[in-house]
């Protein structure tokens, strides 16, 4: 009995033994001798891949993949085995032949990027990144201090080993606990360790302490390096020489890199007032021959952002080609630019730098978001770029965007779908409530509206209304009526705060109850949604539109007047005593001028099609009209919902200094053309709670893109 406790016992301690050495420590191994394999490289211009029968050139098609989906932020990583199985094929049949994630996800996608590669003659490749969250980014310290480089390089060597199949953690790790034994590294192209770098962390490496020597590595040298260059150089050569020594394989490797911390110089009124005051020059971190697969630069560019880029030469027409070939012909080593897109929102945040290719951030229909992705593809080839991955396969409802998130809970913001944040909508494939279709389409077709929709009827109208996760409909029916001629009025009382009974501007109407908004439909062209001045958001997020504070005058809670709904745009203007300036104008010695945002309207509603299934679908329509009736849609967030997962809406701003919210049982509506006084009715609203009903659907933009990648 003891002989075979003692057995027991030795085999347990060597099992843990092993189980430690093989999934936990990645210090304790045994160094690989022989020569080293590589199957990717960087050389040149081009990246290259050997398939088995030497290098060819690899033209990298790609899209970056999120970790998001309805109801689960991405830290809950909430995606299914099955469902990245589902993605990778669709991924593939569009086209490309790389994935990027950002950082490590859950056990989930490793085994199904293993079983989908590993009997397949056509693999799809990865290119894994690292990441870096945003509280060290933002910590005010040196790249250099412990807490910040032993992490980061930590994270460089798990991804390593997860890639291996041989990472295993206890629940300690910011992803729970979860065993990689899936060996995926036949298939993972390469690396790109970092994210979009905020200026204060380079220039705050740069600029404290004394400078460094220049970095001597068995896989990476700096030459006239800063200090974060070599900080980003002593890391990636301690990763490199970690998978070599350990696994006897190398595969390319890139550090992240955006406009904000671009290797460019500019003139200095541009640097003051566009905050461009941190550079990242990889051209200053070589490779030596022991670094068999090589380095490339990595890129996230846009058309819309940075503003500064318009004003180096206003006369070029296409600012985002120009930019793109100043990064290449800049660069010795292969250029990707590892995201580029544009959102298929209502709401908008930026428009395109020149203006002429309609490639803003956001307000794209589908098929506009597919040209502009297609367009921007053609001039990342033009410039010289070794490849391009688009931003993103999938919408993230997780997501925010600086000119709605003041609005919206964002502790709740993934149970509910908010078309107005236009960082929600830049992926290719869309995820519509509904678990097979949508409650209702905006289609000119009212069968999808049954008799317990009805809220009322008055004065020879009827109205009828329900609400998904993205979305509040309403039908309005009356014998005659007639889209393109006649006029219709839908008052809307949500909050209790504030509202009024007499609409004087921009229109006349009467109300039985305080209005909040009014619907007004005027034909195709001229229809929109208006808003009570007194709960107008922008106006207390952004100041009024003198420039002041809006607390120095603020509404009576029963004012008559009403404005259309506008978002502020990154497209910053200038002011000298009220007449507009650009950059190049700009004296910096005056102090007259003032700065304000460039708005536009998002209360314009667009007449269209919004049935994804009809050929002449536009997925921006708000409202369509048919024989008799119309119908309408609004996202919620235009109404100042701030959470329908749990009916919270906007409190009176004026009684709170800000944004706080209520929540609401009910909101009063009715329906009139203004002659008479609008009887309004109670709605009742049901929170949506926190398991949204969804489908997914392939965007048009998929279906032209996958149409071009497989053509050319």
């Amino acid at each position: 009995m003891k002989k075979y406790l003692i057995l027991v016992f030795t085999c347990i301690i060597c099992y843990v033994l092993y189980d430690y050495t093989i999934y936990y420590n990645g210090n304790l191994y045994i160094s690989h001798e022989g020569e080293v394999e590589s199957f990717s490289k960087a050389e040149g211009e081009n990246l290259w891949i050997d398939k088995g029968n030497g290098y060819e050139i690899f033209d990298l098609r790609g899209v970056n993949l999120g970790l998001g989906k309805p109801g689960k932020f991405a830290t809950e990583y909430g995606i299914s085995k099955e469902e990245y199985l589902r993605w990778f094929q669709q991924i593939q049949a569009m086209g490309a032949n790389v994935i990027r994630n950002y950082t490590l996800a859950h056990e989930e996608f490793y085994e199904a990027f293993y079983e989908y590669n590993v009997n397949n003659d056509n693999p799809l490749y990865l290119i894994h990144g690292v990441w870096v969250d945003d509280y060290m980014l933002n910590s005010h310290r040196s790249a250099f201090d412990d807490e910040f480089y032993k992490v980061f390089l930590n994270s460089c060597k798990e991804v390593v080993d997860v890639i291996h199949g041989r990472f295993k953690n206890s629940g300690l790790h910011h992803i729970g606990s979860q065993k990689y034994n899936k060996d995926i590294s036949p298939w993972v192209y390469g690396y790109i360790i970092g994210v979009e770098w905020e200026s204060d962390i380079v220039a705050f490496t740069n600029e404290t302490g004394p400078k460094l020597p220049q970095y001597k590595g068995e896989y990476m040298y700096t030459e006239n390096a800063r200090n974060f260059e070599i900080f980003l150089s002593m890391i990636g050569d301690e990763m490199i020489g970690y998978e070599t020594k350990k696994y006897g394989t190398q595969r390319t490797l890139a550090f992240a890199n955006w406009p904000t911390t671009d290797p460019f110089e500019y003139p200095e009124k541009i640097l003051i007032e566009a905050d461009k005051y941190a550079q990242i020059d990889v051209e200053n971190i070589k490779s030596t021959d022991k670094f068999l697969s090589g380095e490339y630069a990595s890129y996230h560019i846009y058309p819309y952002y940075p503003d500064f880029m318009r004003y180096v030469d206003p006369t070029i027409e296409n600012t985002y080609l120009d930019y793109l070939t100043k990064i290449n012909e800049h660069h010795d080593i292969p250029v990707v630019i590892s995201e580029f897109g544009v959102p298929s929102s209502r709401g908008m945040a930026a428009h395109e730098i020149n203006g002429s290719l309609d490639r803003n951030q956001g307000r794209l229909s589908e098929q506009e978001q597919g040209e502009a992705i297609i367009s921007m593809y053609e001039d990342i080839k033009a410039s010289g770029s070794a490849g391009g991955i688009v931003f993103i396969w999938q919408d993230e409802w997780f997501k925010r965007t600086w000119n709605t998130m003041e609005g919206v809970d964002l502790e709740k913001s993934a149970f509910w779908s908010n078309y107005q944040t236009n960082e929600q909508y830049f992926g290719l494939l869309s995820f519509d409530p509904g678990k097979e279709k949508s409650i209702c389409y905006v289609d000119g077709d009212k069968s999808d509206w049954k008799k317990e929709d009805v809220v009322l009827k008055r004065d020879d109208y009827k109205l009828s209304m329900k609400y998904d996760e993205k979305f509040i409909y309403f039908l309005v029916e009356k014998d005659g009526f007639n889209i393109s001629t006649d006029k219709l009025y839908i008052p809307i009382d949500t909050t209790p705060k504030t509202g009024t009974t007499t609409i004087s501007s921009p229109y006349e109407l009467k109300t039985d109850k305080g209005t909040d908004f009014v619907i007004a439909i005027n034909g195709e062209e001229d229809s929109k949604v208006l808003v009570q001045d007194r709960y107008d958001f922008i106006e207390i997020m952004y100041g009024d539109s003198k420039g002041t504070t809006a607390y120095e005058n603020p509404p009576k809670k029963d004012s008559s007047t009403f404005s259309s709904i506008r978002l502020p745009l990154y497209e910053l203007s200038y002011f000298n005593d009220g007449i507009p300036i650009t950059f190049n104008e700009f004296d910096l010695a005056n102090e007259k001028h003032t700065l304000r945002f460039k708005t536009y309207e998002t209360g314009k509603l667009t007449y269209g099609n919004a049935n994804p299934s009809s050929e002449d679908f536009n997925s921006l329509a708000d409202f369509c009209g048919g024989e008799g009736f119309v119908e309408i849609k609004l996202p919620w967030q235009l109404l100042n919902f701030s959470d329908p997962s749990d009916m919270k809406i906007h409190d009176d701003y004026y009684e709170r200094y800000g944004v706080e919210y209520i929540k609401i049982h009910e909101m009063n509506v009715s329906v009139g053309d203004g002659t008479n006084l609008i009887e309004m009715k109670p709605f009742k609203l049901k929170k949506l709670g926190r398991n949204p009903e969804y489908h997914e659907r392939l965007k048009e933009s998929y279906y032209m893109l996958k149409e071009y990648w497989t053509r050319n």
